[in-house]
């Protein structure tokens, strides 16, 4: 028995070496933007997850882009590693000054140049140092989350309708009022959903939290008993879910110190106002009181 259980995590771990020396990384300009970090499962490092906007070729959703720069839909912050764990995640609305570009939204910034202009944007806004950065492969997100059997999340009742919804070959989610078990392509959408039919007047700082609650329910899944049965898969899945800067023995280090450290409770940089910029767009403005407190905790974490 003790046996065949090593076999099955030495297997998963063959795949998931392979499938990290194949998928794509970040660009040579993210990684010299980058600041020096130790092993995940022993030093403290701190990792900004991004996720695109960009939609597929032949989307019918409303002003989503299909080509060229995409801005951030995503943008987390994740403390981990010696002993510490924590998260902040940052509204895509947040205003701020972007270097070369003037002040707007925050999500801009990888629009205008990719993952090392959002690093620096960051690192200038928050006046931290980060040491990796991962993007999420929206196209490969689904499969890791189906190699997990699904998740579960448990959240108020969602309706979108992305890319068109289903009348107009895009998705339509429908999601009730408690938990609810989901496969990858719903997951999808939830991460996606920016209007939620269910609840028209929701915020961006809604919008955000329920992104977190989403990549809190993986991450419980990855560290249950059910993922372990399908460790194999989820070990061939978990690395072409992302781009980033780690190679297979630092991401290695990052899934165990994230399996041995739990999952905190995400913060969300709250807003003290609302600004309209220029170009008419609204945003959200950040105290910086609330910033050098909210970083403080990240850091403490």
């Amino acid at each position: 028995m003790v046996i065949a259980l090593v076999a099955w995590v030495a297997v998963s771990a063959i795949l998931f070496v392979i499938s990290s020396q194949i998928a794509p990384g970040v660009s040579a300009q993210a990684r010299a933007a980058l600041s020096s970090g130790g092993f995940p499962l022993t030093s403290s490092n701190t990792i900004l997850v991004l996720g695109s906007d960009q939609r597929p070729v032949g989307t019918h959703e409303a002003g989503a882009s299909t080509s060229g720069p995409s801005r951030s839909d995503v943008m987390l912050l994740i403390r981990i590693g010696g002993g510490h764990t924590s998260r902040l995640s940052i509204p895509r609305d947040t205003i701020v000054s972007i270097p070369g570009h003037g002040t707007t939204k925050i999500n801009a910034a990888f629009a205008y140049g990719g993952a090392s202009l959002a690093i620096r944007t960051v690192e200038a806004y928050l006046g931290i140092k980060i040491n990796h950065v991962v993007e999420v492969n929206f196209t490969n997100f689904p499969g890791l989350v189906n190699a997990l059997g699904g998740v579960d999340y448990t959240g108020s009742c969602v309706v979108s309708k992305i890319s068109g919804g289903f009348r107009n070959g895009g998705f339509t989610l429908r999601l009730k009022n408690g938990t609810t078990h989901i496969d990858g392509a719903q997951a999808l959408a939830l991460a996606r959903t920016r209007e939620n039919l269910c609840a028209p007047a929701e915020s961006d700082l809604t919008r955000a939290r329920r992104q977190q609650k989403l990549f809190s329910s993986i991450e419980r899944r990855v560290i249950s008993p059910a993922a372990f049965i399908r460790l194999p898969w989820v070990g061939w899945e978990a690395p072409r879910a992302i781009e980033t800067d780690m190679g297979p023995a630092t991401l290695l280090g990052l899934f165990a110190a994230l399996e041995t450290t739990g999952s905190p409770p995400t913060q969300v940089l709250e807003p003290s106002g609302g600004e309209t910029l220029p170009d008419g767009e609204d945003g959200l403005v950040v105290s910086a009181a609330e910033r050098a407190a909210a970083t403080a905790q990240f850091l403490r974490g």
